[in-house]
């Protein structure tokens, strides 16, 4: 039993509304048409709502064709009403309101609707209502709709709890590849050979320049360090330490590098993102384009409502490694799916013959 996957049904995983999550794909057609025509046909045969009419007549066919129809509009406006209470309210944060609100909704739809379906049966054909068979036939009807109510939302849990262990395993896996590739791009050999090289010709010709070419460069491994096993970091502490990469950068190219980084607007005070996000588009755009004197690197950084954009020019080396574009490439998708698992939403990345520029979603606060 299962629903299909329509936008916005039902709500993401562990009932808390609004969250990021997957939709719950199960199908529930089958099932649907299925228990609609049985209950449609069983019910009236097994309470005298067909006393009196037989298989030859043709109001025992369209008796049976008009309690299919009840039954279905019983079937489909209590699924709505379970998938609109499921939006709102859910087992772990509200359990007895949920409660409530999903007998009450059973109650108070099923049964004035079976009332009105069956007054209006017994006045077509005829006949006086029977109070009794009234009686009989709306606690049926509740009491199947209370039972498959308690099927669908087994399914659901079920398939929550199953949707639960796949994301932390999944998270779990993208934070380890995630650490592990933050890590290794800094203690790249080429990056340690380049960066002591440049710390040795300081050090010979400008002391203070040395000072803080190496505190930049601790500046980089204590927040990689600080930073292990964490999935989201706040803004400001992202855009520390890409102002330190940036500062380390810019002592080793000069003004070649041109990067500024805004300070956030107030409706980003206490934003979240992924570790390592912006350092990462910094890199790449280094990494891929003509960085020198006579090709300066402007990377823009700018911020909207709910996002942070990383933009450069296209300016292709002329001699591009293999391993270094698909080492961007596994960087890129490794914080897509990090973006993903986090805020649930991924990286937007748009490519023109001008531009190369990256959206990164944040986490913004629950109370905005």
């Amino acid at each position: 039993m299962a629903t299909e996957a329509k936008p916005g049904e039902p709500g993401p995983a562990g009932g808390e509304p609004g969250s990021a999550g997957a939709e719950l794909a199960i199908d529930d057609r089958w099932v649907r048409r299925i228990g609609i025509v049985g209950f449609g046909l069983i019910i009236p045969r097994v309470t005298p709502l067909l006393d009196g009419l037989g298989p030859t007549q043709l109001c025992y066919w369209l008796g049976s064709a008009a309690f299919c129809g009840l039954a279905a509009a019983i079937w489909h406006g209590n699924r709505w009403l379970l998938f609109e209470q499921r939006r709102h309210f859910g087992w772990f944060n509200h359990p007895l309101r949920k409660l409530a609100l999903l007998l009450a909704a059973i109650v108070l739809y099923t049964a004035p609707l079976t009332v009105v379906g069956l007054l209006g049966w017994y006045g077509a054909i005829g006949r006086a209502a029977e109070l009794d068979t009234i009686r009989t036939v709306t606690l049926i009807n509740v009491i199947c709709v209370v039972f498959v109510t308690h099927a669908y939302e087994t399914v659901f849990l079920i398939k929550e709890r199953e949707g639960d262990l796949l994301r932390v395993a999944r998270l779990d896996r993208a934070r380890a590849e995630a650490e592990l590739s933050a890590f290794l791009a800094q203690v790249d050999p080429h990056f340690m050979f380049n960066s002591l090289n440049t710390l040795g010709h300081l050090i010979e010709t400008d002391r203070e320049r040395a000072i803080a070419f190496n505190q930049d460069l601790a500046g980089v491994y204590r927040y990689l360090l600080r930073q292990r096993g964490r999935a989201l970091v706040p803004l400001a502490d992202e855009l520390g330490f890409a102002r330190a990469y940036v500062e380390l950068m810019t002592i080793r190219y000069g003004d070649a590098l041109r990067c500024q980084l805004p300070e956030p607007g107030p409706a980003l005070v206490g934003a979240r993102l992924p570790p390592t996000a912006l350092q990462l588009l910094i890199e790449n755009a280094i990494k891929h384009n003509e960085v020198g004197a006579g090709s300066p690197l402007d990377v823009e950084i700018r911020f909207t409502a709910d996002a942070v954009v990383v933009s450069n020019p296209r300016k292709p080396r002329r001699s591009l490694a293999s391993w270094s574009r698909e080492s961007a490439g596994v960087g890129l998708r490794n914080l897509d799916e990090r973006s993903k698992l986090t805020t649930g939403v991924g990286v937007a990345i748009e490519r023109s013959a001008e531009r190369f520029s990256v959206r990164v979603p944040l986490a913004l606060p629950e109370s905005r």
